[in-house]
């Protein structure tokens, strides 16, 4: 195998790894809701966008026949669909980030791995040549640096649900 071949294999991989991740981190999100039978500590925007942006993304897969997009925009699919289904059935109301200013309802690990994610799709694109694929995944970097600057500007709260100890 000749070393483009080998680079485009291990961006793909890399591709498929990250994006795989980061729509695993809503498998946590799904449990919590599950336990606690309340959307208290999760946000629905990054559901609903994410969601979205796999049905895009599976729909430009099957058009251009790129199994490594399809694939991965299947699977993104359908576990951002049950995210955003167990969020609505759980959700009284939403609360917002600015507005409270605390980033405790965002996901700092969908965060890490939409940026992961984002980065890889863009350099695949830019790899192949493919303004369909890069263009649309450089907004992904950006509101990923957006959302670290928000954990930087309203870091989460401590639990304070503790004694302090007397020394």
């Amino acid at each position: 195998m000749e070393a483009g071949g080998v680079t485009d294999s291990l961006l793909s991989a890399a591709c498929v790894f990250f994006t795989l991740c980061m729509f695993s981190t809503g498998l946590s999100d799904i449990r919590h809701m599950w336990i606690t039978r309340s959307v208290d500590s999760v946000q629905f925007l990054p559901f609903l966008t994410t969601d979205v942006n796999t049905l895009s993304w599976l729909s430009y897969g099957a058009l251009i026949g790129d199994g490594t997009i399809i694939v991965v925009n299947a699977v993104g699919t359908v576990l951002q669909t049950l995210c955003v289904l167990v969020y609505l059935h759980y959700c009284p109301q939403k609360v917002k980030i600015i507005q409270t200013k605390s980033t405790q309802r965002l996901s700092f690990s969908l965060t890490i791995a939409s940026l992961f994610s984002s980065a890889c799709w863009t350099l695949y694109g830019f790899q192949h040549r493919d303004p369909y694929i890069m263009v649309p995944n450089l907004p992904g970097v950006l509101t990923s640096y957006i959302r670290l600057w928000l954990f930087w500007k309203y870091p989460k709260e401590k639990d304070r649900n503790y004694q302090l100890l007397q020394t």
